[in-house]
This record gives structure tokens, C-alpha cells and sequence, in this order.
């Protein structure tokens, strides 16, 4: 089981240590799924970059806004469905954030041959 709160901590610890203003750790790889925690410290930004398949974002801690696509500036506890679209992440003030990706599509297994 992950502490996400103790994660979050960690690693905002972390942002403000490094000299780019943010930590990241894959935390979940299970077959496409993929779950990351990542800080950045205020005003921090991810550049603008092109989603997954399937991606989406929860703030844990912090306020961010995602840029690219129609979005409300998120906060704490709330979680966002990231489009096709390109886009960038910018840290409003310092914040923490849970990205879930899939990477692919899952193949379904082939049909049993009697």
C-alpha cells in the first residue's frame, strides 16, 4: 500500500531541493497503467507536451492550471480527465499532483481453440 500523503510530502521536499523546481516517481506499472506522483514548487511549469491514450490528473495538494484546453484552475481533491490535445502544466502555488496514464492498449487475449 503507498501513503500518498507521506509520498506528496516527500516529494514537494524534494522540489524545492532540486534546481528544476520539481520530483517525480512512478509509483503503479501494471500492464498500460501507469501512476505517478509528482511535485512541483510554485510558479514550476511542465511544458507543453502531448498526452497518452488515456491520461488523467488529481491534485492532491496545491493549485495547479493546465493550459491547452478549456480547464478551471484545480485544486486539492479535484481530478481532471487530461484531452489529446497538447498541453502544459503550470503550479500555481506549490502543489502535488497524481497523474494516471495508459500507455497503450491492453490486447485481449485470443479466444481458446478447441
Amino acid at each position: 500500500m503507498t501513503d500518498l500523503v507521506s509520498l506528496a510530502q516527500s516529494h514537494l521536499e524534494a522540489a524545492h531541493a532540486s534546481a528544476h523546481g520539481r520530483s517525480a516517481e512512478l509509483i503503479v506499472r501494471d500492464g498500460v497503467l501507469r501512476q505517478s506522483v509528482v511535485a512541483l514548487v510554485a510558479g514550476t511549469e511542465l511544458a507543453e507536451h502531448n498526452s497518452p491514450p488515456a491520461a488523467s490528473l488529481q491534485v492532491l495538494t496545491g493549485r495547479l492550471r493546465v493550459t491547452g484546453f478549456d480547464s478551471p484552475d484545480l485544486s486539492a481533491g479535484e481530478l481532471t480527465v487530461l484531452t489529446h490535445e497538447r498541453h502544459a502544466v503550470t503550479a500555481l502555488e506549490d502543489s502535488v499532483f497524481l497523474l494516471t496514464t495508459v500507455t497503450g492498449v491492453a490486447q485481449e487475449a485470443a479466444p481458446d481453440q478447441a
